[in-house]
């Protein structure tokens, strides 16, 4: 077989050519890496070469949006620790087959961890470790999004799985000029995945420069707000790298701007080595708290938003009940009976479009058998067992009415459902449900005191679960990098009118003052996620609201 690699090139990678695929044969000569895969729990680790125990890591985790050329960085990153060089004509990708799509699609699917060991001395004094993400604001939108922290949390609190990062690399193309909508959810999402200890380790990745100094890029991250490390003149760190390492050089007139374009990664690449060389690496244990309370979060207040419209529909009920005994009092009075209608509350198991994927994800709901409530729903993936699920601790459920015992859950492709339906009631009916006893039975108006009491009760649930709502909230903004994220205020929007006609005045004007303080940097961010999580959960109200 003709390929292009001269010698020189031959020889200085003679023990790693043999054992690779041929990618592609010409100028650069492209080789698949010939790697380990290891399952750790149900993730995927990557390894390159022999570890020497002796020698230092430094970790480098890359998030950011589809499209944005993460793929090509990490096979960038992966070539330079190697000591690959321009002349040397030949470039190496270590992803996994099954990642490898086409360029308009994206080519991560999970989070993977990437390790290259054997190399130190070439370029890097230390090995590295890199953590591809999957890209946020894909056409799976929230969902998909939820699916990466969960994985990502999965990582950071695994025995064997990954403790400290050296460097987070936001990674965004050169080019972007303004802040998008997409842009923005994404920008914001990454953020609120972090403790705030990791500020300081948190820089821009431009990808797709032109070695110029990305000027409305770098702006467009100051309209972000993003909350990431600055050099002493105050200014967003910040990396360029260009995306043509691997584009055919046959063509001489095109070979030299292809060096430039290489070199320019190169530089970038000595600007982050030089970073990483002067900052700390940072524990993840806050990260990983942050991860874990934002899960319980999220699953507590789609939680407590199914609670209260359950309430809600109870309520109404019962007040057309109230309503209707009272154009009858007298026949109530007299014994006599009647009939009434009223719109019913009751709850239904619906299908769900739940999925496996292979021996890495589960994509159902946990559910409380006993309380008979969606607990971790949508978003349950890595949980093969509701023991299993981040909403669980120490045994038991931090989302349901009761906090039931896990072994009282189920995980499943059905989740609850509320609904309602015009039924039929008779006063024998309304006797046998509120009047106890003989006692209740002979006061004739005892009824609507029932009816008005247990409307009573039902608001002063509410009313609990909107505090326990509240707490979640404070717990994040002690620990959170970014607790004013677009996630959170799509999923607390519903609930702050409540907490203002409730006379919660100090709670409310907080939670107002947290969405003012959304809106006005991240709008576009909250209309993406808004549009997105709606597609999600318009199915959901649709059942809500059929009567039957």
């Amino acid at each position: 077989m003709a390929m292009a690699t001269d010698t020189n090139t031959l020889s200085k990678f003679r023990s790693i050519i043999p054992k690779c695929e041929v990618i592609q044969e010409g100028s650069p000569s492209c080789f698949k890496l010939t790697t380990k895969t290891e399952p750790v729990g149900t993730l995927r680790r990557v390894t390159f070469g022999r570890r020497n125990v002796d020698m230092p890591n430094k970790t480098i985790l890359l998030v950011g949006e589809t499209g944005a050329g993460k793929s090509t960085l990490v096979n960038f990153l992966v070539n330079y620790s190697m000591g690959v060089k321009f002349e040397d004509d030949v470039w190496f990708d270590i992803l996994e087959g099954e990642e490898k799509k086409s360029q308009s699609e994206s080519q991560t699917t999970d989070v993977i961890v990437y390790k290259i060991f054997g190399f130190e001395g070439q370029t890097l004094p230390y090995s590295l470790t890199i953590i591809d993400t999957p890209g946020y604001g894909s056409t799976e939108a929230i969902e998909h999004d939820v699916v990466v922290n969960q994985r990502l949390f999965d990582w950071f609190r695994s025995e064997d799985g990954v403790h400290e990062v050296d460097v987070v690399g936001v990674v965004m193309k050169a080019t972007d000029n303004r802040l998008s909508d997409r842009l923005s959810y994404v920008f914001n999402s990454v953020m609120s995945l972090f403790g705030k200890d990791l500020e300081k380790n948190i820089v821009a990745l431009m990808t797709h420069s032109d070695g110029l100094t990305p000027t409305d890029a770098v702006e467009a991250l100051k309209v972000a707000t993003i909350k990431c490390a600055k050099n002493n003149k105050g200014q967003l760190v910040h990396f360029v790298f260009n995306n043509r390492q691997h584009q055919d050089r046959s063509q001489q007139r095109q070979r030299k701007k292809l060096e430039e374009a290489h070199q320019i990664s190169v530089e970038g690449m000595k600007g982050l080595v030089a970073f990483m060389e002067k900052t700390a690496a940072r524990e993840l244990k806050e990260t990983a708290d942050v991860l874990n309370e934002r899960i319980r979060l999220t699953a507590c207040i789609q939680n407590l938003n199914d609670r209260i419209h359950m309430t809600e529909m109870k309520q109404r009920e019962l007040r057309q009940t109230k309503e209707a005994l009272k154009k009858h009092e007298q026949e109530m009075k007299m014994n006599k009976q009647f009939t009434i209608e009223v719109d019913e509350a009751y709850k239904e198991l619906e299908a769900t479009d739940g999925r496996m994927w292979g021996l890495f994800f589960f994509e159902g709901a946990v559910c409380c058998t006993h309380c008979e409530e969606n607990c971790h729903y949508p978003g349950c993936t890595v949980a093969w067992k509701p023991e299993h699920c981040e909403v669980m601790k120490k045994g038991r459920c931090t989302v349901c009415s009761r906090n039931c015992l896990a072994s009282a859950h189920v995980k499943d492709k059905w989740v609850y459902v509320e609904k309602t339906r015009r039924v039929k009631k008779t006063l024998t009916d309304m006797k046998n449900r509120y009047e106890s006893n003989k006692a209740e039975a002979a006061k004739k108006t005892s009824l609507l005191k029932k009816l008005q009491q247990e409307i009573e009760n039902l608001e002063k649930d509410k009313e609990k679960w909107l505090e326990e709502a509240y707490q979640h909230v404070e717990r994040l903004e002690l620990i959170a990098l970014h607790v004013d994220s677009v996630s959170t205020h799509v999923h607390l929007g519903f609930f702050i009118e409540r907490m203002k006609i409730k006379g919660y005045t100090e709670k409310f004007q907080r939670l107002k003052e947290m969405a003012q303080q959304v809106n006005k940097h991240l709008q576009s961010g909250i209309q993406y996620a808004a549009r997105m999580w709606s597609r999600l959960t318009r199915s959901d109200d649709e059942m809500r609201d059929t009567e039957v």
